[in-house]
């Protein structure tokens, strides 16, 4: 996220007195903690910069951050912290009165699927509507992010068994990540989610067809030899695994787990 769209700081502190903390070099550091496995690091890191950014009145910097948080903290299922750097976040969006900018939908998405993840789905949905709402009305919203937020709202909209409108969703998805680089590894991702649903308004017998067919295509997207092998596909694998053996393609769900474990041990 391009978090330099949103004007100074209400003018107050000037930006002569602001101390900009270095985003990319810290999203850098949060990566490659990340393509370890290596959560503590990613903590020590986010809160470490936290404080610098606090010290150097850097608002922007600030919420970086704090998204950074509620996106770790879901990981782990830190459920009070998340709300914590959730709430910090929300503040920070009011302070600055960038509330329609892209990166406040961003960080409506990033909260929302926090929430999803802690099985708070009737607090999530507002928030994706919320993000969907500015993603939908921005002509330089990016179809990446554009995408994950149909994804992750689809995901909440199953939760409260909406399936007609998760599939909508899922469907505009796919959409948005064909027009990203290395989307398909999204589109995977969607594709399992979908068959979810599918299973969640027909059942799995009447279902079934369209379920093995979108347990096809997600396979074929993964194994698209142009996509990099990268801390995030092994990631992807590792996220995909179980949904293929739910529903029996237990001879995928071994593959992606161990080019999941192959990946992580080359990055240690």
């Amino acid at each position: 996220m391009d978090w330099n769209d949103t004007p100074l700081q209400g003018g107050s502190p000037t930006e002569a007195a602001i101390r900009p903390v270095p985003q990319q070099r810290i999203r850098e550091k949060v990566n490659e903690c990340m393509s370890r496995r290596d959560y503590p690091g990613v903590e020590r890191v986010l809160l470490y910069w936290l404080q610098e950014a606090r010290e150097g009145r850097d608002l922007r910097g600030q919420l970086m951050i704090r998204n950074e948080l509620v996106g770790h903290y879901r990981k782990t299922g830190e459920k009070e912290k998340a709300h914590e750097s959730a709430d910090d976040a929300l503040r920070l969006i009011g302070q600055m009165d960038y509330a329609s900018s892209l990166s406040a939908a961003t960080t409506y998405v990033n909260i929302a699927t926090a929430y999803h993840s802690f099985g708070e789905y009737k607090q999530a949905l507002p928030l994706f509507e919320k993000a969907r709402e500015i993603d939908e009305k921005h002509p330089g919203a990016d179809p990446a992010l554009v995408g994950g937020m149909y994804n992750n709202m689809g995901l909440t909209c199953a939760a409260l068994a909406r399936y007609d409108q998760a599939l909508s969703l899922y469907r505009s998805a796919m959409e948005k990540m064909a027009l990203t680089p290395n989307g398909a590894l999204e589109q995977a991702i969607t594709c399992l989610n979908m068959a979810n649903a599918v299973e969640g308004k027909l059942g799995l017998e009447a279902g079934e067809k369209q379920i093995l067919d979108l347990l096809d295509r997600a396979e074929a997207l993964l194994e698209q030899k142009e996509l990099p092998r990268d801390g995030y596909y092994a990631y992807v694998c590792e996220q995909c695994a179980p949904t293929f053996a739910y529903y029996g393609y237990f001879l995928q769900a071994e593959k992606l787990r161990t080019t999941a474990e192959e990946l992580y041990h080359d990055r240690t």
